[in-house]
């Protein structure tokens, strides 16, 4: 076995090493009137370093490692090698400009490396890249805990940086994480899942060099510049038989590298039916009502990853019939939906949703999805729209129902017009499910049932409140077990505040009035709120006291 201190003597020979090999060929440089390179320190370009085939550019020892306009720089190691003339020749009949640098061999090998990321011609036209799709299924069928993903993981970054990534998809796939986060410390980084809207650790002891060569595939995969080390956002997407998996790409700097978080993107994750989305039988009764309607406008809110895309899809997928034009503006478009016209905000082109909405009524639609309201020009085309015979769905950032109304106005949309153009504003929020092999059993004694029985008091009479008169009620258990990755829960679904706008509701914004009288007078009026909507999924054994808690603050009722 080497010790620690023969190892860092032979990596301080290698560098000796491979430092006077570059003083050498950087003199031969300055000799002959050429220029030099170290490979090392410069971007490496896949989209130049593919102008010339692998196979002959270890032939000839080449690398064409960038390109600028028409100039192109060809890194050479013997600039007498038989055959190189003919290729710089043949590359100036391609139109480049040719720039010649001297490199060493050590230079070389290290951008002949880059070569696995390079995306072929065929996969191009199909807009995917070069990842091993066996791989990732073989993986994500065998991965069944976060152990298994992190002893995988740990396993093939040892032998193979270069094949990791597939290991870490297909991980997240298995686990169905929603996001996979890149962290870098001092020392290293490591990957965390989000799996049901928490963070899980997967592997905390990933190496600075390794790092960077799974830091530089993301980036080359999505497109992004491998030698910024500011924010970039970027997006790719592979196969699994006839299912895309899209991944958006975000990086940042942070204090000891670059930091990166993947969204998972995947359309066997989503449920499209109204009934799966968790909604009570009196929620959906109404959600059904008012999205068949010819025209208004039904809003959404909640956080980011509460739900809300997934929710209005469901509903696009109801009323969606081959006698109507639907058309979406979205940023980005998160999944593709079947007889959909989906189209995506590009602020490079000036396409926001402002302006794109503005240009979708004019391709005389039925049905308008805006991905979310965010300024006055967009709310006053949505309500114009939805006054005009439309049914328009979108999402606006607030807390609950009765916040939308005093946003809208906040945004300058005109009172007179919100009431009229508004019929349904839906509030929500996930909450995590009870592991159904794991939970445990809660006894009830007098104080519980009399809470009971004062929260099934406040409960409007559509709710079926007879069907709580007996309940068993649970919890999570500790550590968990294999099934939910040691967690106590498996899953999330959704938990909703449905608010109707009757005429009731139009005379108190005619009033301006705030959120609070809002939300007084439909709670007055039959709605449900998010955290009643809580506990009566606690009663009917799907979730737990804590985790509406921790979602909905403290409990008012219990």
């Amino acid at each position: 076995m080497i010790s620690n201190d023969e190892q860092n003597l032979k990596d301080k020979i290698s560098q000796v090493w491979k430092s006077s090999q570059e003083r050498i060929v950087k003199t031969q440089a300055s000799r002959g009137n050429s220029g030099y390179v170290d490979l090392h320190k410069v971007a490496i370009v896949s989209d130049s370093l593919a102008l010339i085939n692998e196979k002959i550019a270890r032939d000839l020892q080449v690398a064409s490692f960038n390109k600028k306009n028409h100039e192109l720089y060809l890194a050479v190691y013997d600039p007498a090698k038989p055959g190189l003339d003919q290729l710089i020749k043949d590359l100036q009949k391609q139109g480049n400009f040719v720039k010649v640098f001297l490199v060493s061999k050590d230079s070389l090998e290290y951008a002949w490396t880059f070569y696995r990321f390079v995306t072929t011609e065929e996969e191009k036209g199909r807009g995917r890249v070069a990842i091993s799709e066996a791989d990732v299924v073989k993986l994500s069928q065998a991965i069944k805990s976060t152990q298994q993903a992190h002893d995988e993981i740990d396993k093939v970054i040892k032998v193979s940086t270069s094949d990791s990534l597939e290991v870490i998809l297909a991980g997240a796939l298995a686990l169905r994480a929603s996001d996979v986060h890149f962290e870098v410390s001092k020392i290293g980084a490591k990957i965390r899942y989000r799996i049901d809207g928490v963070l899980q650790d997967i592997d905390s002891d990933i190496n600075p060099d390794s790092y960077r060569l799974i830091l530089n595939r993301i980036k080359l995969l999505s497109s992004l510049r491998l030698n910024i080390s500011g924010s970039q956002d970027g997006r790719f997407s592979f196969a699994m038989g006839d299912v895309v998996i899209e991944l958006r790409v975000s990086i940042i700097p942070s204090e000891f590298g670059e930091t990166v978080v993947m969204r998972v993107l995947d359309p066997r994750v989503i449920r499209l039916d109204l009934k799966d989305l968790g909604m009570r039988p009196d929620d959906l009764e109404i959600a059904r009502k008012e999205i068949l309607s010819p025209h208004g406008m039904i809003l959404n809110t909640g956080p980011t990853g509460s739900g809300k895309t997934t929710t209005l899809y469901a509903f696009l997928q109801k009323v969606a019939r081959p006698e109507l034009k639907v058309i979406t503006i979205e940023d980005p478009i998160e999944y593709h939906l079947n007889d959909i016209e989906q189209t995506q905000v590009d602020k490079n082109r000036g396409y926001t949703f402002a302006n794109g909405l503005q240009a979708m009524m004019r391709q005389d639609p039925d049905i308008i999805l805006v991905g979310e309201i965010r300024d006055s020009e967009t709310a006053q085309v949505a309500i114009q729209a939805a006054l005009t015979g439309h049914l328009v769905f979108s999402t606006l950032h607030t807390n609950a129902a009765s916040g939308v109304i005093p946003r809208l106005t906040n945004l300058g949309a005109p009172v007179s017009s919100i009431g009229p153009a508004l019929t349904l504003v839906i509030a929500q929020r996930l909450v995590r499910q009870l592991c159904p092999k794991c939970k445990i059993h809660l006894n009830q004694d007098a104080k519980t049932k009399e809470k009971l029985e004062n929260f099934l008091s406040t409960l409007p009479e559509r709710v079926d409140r007879a069907r709580f008169s007996s309940v068993d009620l649970y919890k999570a258990k500790d550590g968990g077990c294999l099934e939910c990755n040691n967690t106590g829960y498996l899953g999330r679904v959704g938990i909703f505040e449905l608010l109707q706008v009757g005429e009731d509701i139009e005379g108190l914004i005619e009033k301006k009035a705030g959120e609070a009288e809002i939300n007084q007078f439909a709670r007055k009026q039959g709605m449900v709120t998010l955290q009643q909507d809580g506990i009566i999924k606690v009663l009917s054994g799907i979730t737990s006291f804590e985790e509406v808690e921790k979602i909905t603050g403290a409990l008012e009722w219990w």
